[in-house]
């Protein structure tokens, strides 16, 4: 039997109808998992899907837990994950995914630095980024903002245009003194139509996830479960050292320092405006 078209709502057009569609659908694609080679083991890695994030990992729960000390290695990217983003942006990218990681993993851990020993070492690589598309989310930000000037009691969610959305997927392990595989995991996500920030640069997309990923790895270290496994109402409400850091104050720790602080403000109201995370984000040091 074949299916009758849907009809279009009352008072839309085709065109119209055919565009919501398409939005609807970009809110909910995922990003596929590229996997590379920086992992020292591929081996039992289980699927562990959030919402909007595909994962593959494993965690040893007792001897992660167990840990008390961690260092982070430099994130690097694999040879061909990026080639239309510049160095300075892809320092960006990496730089954004340890400021996270760093400040999330001091929930828990005591984070060192890279040339101290240290219970744990974590090393992440990316291995895919798919660039943002400027013109785009140029367009959708200047979308966004013109909303603000239009009188409504409610606030007006203008979804960011389907095309030319970022994607990226990472690798990363933790491993013990010994170069023993603790915890693993693979994880890729795409910017969404309704839950990103348009921000006009190529590595916009690319630096917001590479922020979600440390913040997940992370999770999954200080828990020692899957940062996607049923709903944790304490593990909803943030630190006060994480509201801390997040508002562009000094870490908890002294080595997250390296890292640079957040944008705070700047960077919320840079992102409200679509400005490029390379006008808001100092970097590190």
């Amino acid at each position: 039997k074949k299916e009758l078209p849907m009809p279009a709502p009352l008072g839309w057009s085709a065109p119209a109808c055919m565009l919501a569609s398409a939005i609807m659908l970009s809110a909910c694609v995922q990003a596929p998992l590229v996997q590379g080679s920086a992992l020292s083991s591929y081996n039992d890695l289980a699927p562990s899907d959030g919402i909007i994030t595909k994962s593959r990992l494993r965690v040893n729960q007792a001897q992660v837990l167990a840990a008390k000390t961690i260092n982070i290695a430099p994130t690097g990217f694999a040879p061909t994950s990026a080639p239309k983003l510049t160095a300075e942006q892809r320092a960006l990218v990496t730089n954004a995914l340890n400021r996270a990681m760093c400040v999330s993993l001091s929930d828990r851990f005591e984070v060192v630095s890279s040339d101290q020993p240290a219970d744990l070492t974590v090393r992440a690589v990316v291995t895919q980024a798919v660039e943002t598309d400027e013109v785009a989310a140029g367009v959708s930000a200047a979308a966004s903002i013109g909303t603000r000037f239009i009188p409504s009691p409610v606030p007006i969610i203008v979804p960011r245009l389907p095309i030319g959305l970022g994607k990226l997927s990472i690798e990363a392990e933790a491993v013990d003194p010994v170069g023993k595989q603790q915890a693993a995991m693979i994880w890729g996500r795409g910017a969404q139509a309704f839950l990103s920030s348009p921000k006009m640069s190529k590595a916009g997309d690319a630096y917001d996830l590479a922020a979600a990923f440390g913040d997940d790895f992370a999770t999954l270290l200080v828990k020692g479960k899957s940062p996607f496994e049923g709903f944790d109402p304490s593990g909803s409400i943030p630190s006060f050292q994480k509201i801390n850091s997040t508002l562009g104050l000094a870490p908890k720790y002294a080595v997250c320092e390296r890292y640079g602080r957040a944008p705070g403000i700047i960077g919320f109201a840079g992102g409200k405006l679509g400005l490029p995370p390379e006008w808001t984000d100092n970097g590190g040091k």
